[in-house]
């Protein structure tokens, strides 16, 4: 192997050893060598740009992978997928469109994605590759399915022409199931990839699969996209939350309060004292922090502040997680160690011989540290 190949694999093994310490050394090389492919030694044609690019790329696939399919039981982890595919706006309002143009508009939009998905597993010559390597890299079921979907994930989601490329391939499940009674879809719209560039209408203006900006630019335009949606998501959960258990009084001032609006124009608005208006504003923040954020909707919650303990280390940088674990006691740290194997309360309580409140609260001693560190910071 290659000094270039070594190189490489060897700082994946460091950065495999901090951002995942909880999984066995055999699962680490087994996510280190689908990462790096099968081609490793073609490393050494490539010149400075397109290593960059291919190094991006790699980092891209880990973190889907990291995010939302280490370690999740295939069940879960097949719902992250479809929730993801799901949301992308494009493909839902054209498969809706196909739902209601055809004789079956009995369907779901997620029937329709998986009968996409089904073919493009069956059919795409690139995901037959990602099976094949992906049997070759590991002999565990769970990891070989967790590896799948992020593959299937990072296919899907490739931009072409500011578009992702699952839509193309539901404009050509349009096309095979025409007969079948669905809407005729023009011919013209066939797609072929022959290569990396894809011609523009004039021949002279070409966009490249490989284009570093435009996946940068496509990448962040996502991440944006779900920032939004869980913002809006945490908003409507919060907001139900207050008025369940504070009144409507409290949930009209989130309302007020998310449209930027003083205390003094709050209180005025609601026709309540300002000082009952400041108590009232105390009282949403201790459950905020210390209720919704921490026992009632705590994944809710820490994906949209990206805050997870096991996607973000509690959205701690390299080193506050270090100075965040030195603080902890050694009965914190075990919290942590079994947490972040994707174990819940119930089971950690028994393997540490603890009550399931003992280690709630154990927990929310450590959710009050990290963002006490975040707040400093």
């Amino acid at each position: 192997m290659s000094k270039l190949a070594t190189d490489l694999i060897q700082s994946w093994r460091s950065h495999l050893g901090t951002e995942c310490p909880e999984q066995s050394d055999a699962t680490r090389e087994s996510i280190i060598r689908w990462l790096v492919g099968n081609a490793i030694e073609d490393w050494e044609q490539l010149n400075t740009n397109e290593q960059a690019i291919a190094k991006q790329a790699m980092e891209y696939r880990f973190r889907i992978f990291k995010q939302r399919y280490l370690g999740m039981p295939p069940e879960r982890a097949y719902r992250q997928l479809m929730t993801r595919l799901c949301s992308l706006e494009l493909l839902r309002n054209k498969i809706r469109t196909l739902v209601s143009m055809s004789r079956d508009r009995q369907r779901q939009v997620t029937e329709v994605l998986q009968e996409v998905l089904q073919e493009l597993l069956q059919s795409d010559r690139y995901m037959q590759q990602q099976i094949a390597w992906i049997a070759e890299c590991t002999d565990d079921l769970k990891l070989r399915n967790a590896l799948l979907f992020a593959s299937l994930e990072e296919y899907c989601l490739r931009p072409i022409r500011s578009q992702p490329l699952l839509v193309y391939r539901f404009v050509n499940y349009l096309r095979r199931t025409a007969r079948g009674g669905v809407t005729q879809v023009p011919v013209n719209n066939k797609l072929r990839l022959l290569s990396e560039e894809i011609l523009g209408d004039d021949s002279d203006n070409s966009f490249s699969l490989l284009d570093p900006k435009a996946v940068a630019d496509y990448q962040e335009e996502q991440s944006l996209e779900e920032q939004q949606t869980a913002r809006q998501l945490v908003k409507q959960e919060f907001s139900s939350y207050l008025e369940e258990n504070l009144g409507t009084t409290a949930a009209q001032w989130l309302q007020l309060y998310l449209q930027g609006k003083s205390q003094e124009a709050i209180a005025a608005q609601l026709n309540i004292s300002v000082k009952e208006i400041y108590r009232l504003r105390e009282k949403i923040n201790y459950h905020a922090v210390r209720v919704f954020g921490l026992k009632h909707k705590p994944e809710l919650v820490s994906e949209w502040l990206e805050t997870s303990l096991i996607e973000h280390n509690m959205g701690l940088t390299q080193n506050q997680w270090e100075d965040f674990l030195k603080q902890l006691t050694p009965i914190q740290q075990q919290i942590v160690q079994l947490k972040k194997a994707n174990q819940n309360n119930e089971e950690i309580a028994k393997t540490l011989n603890l009550k399931s409140h003992q280690v709630m609260t154990e927990w929310g001693k450590l959710y009050l540290i990290a963002q006490e560190m975040r707040s400093q910071a």
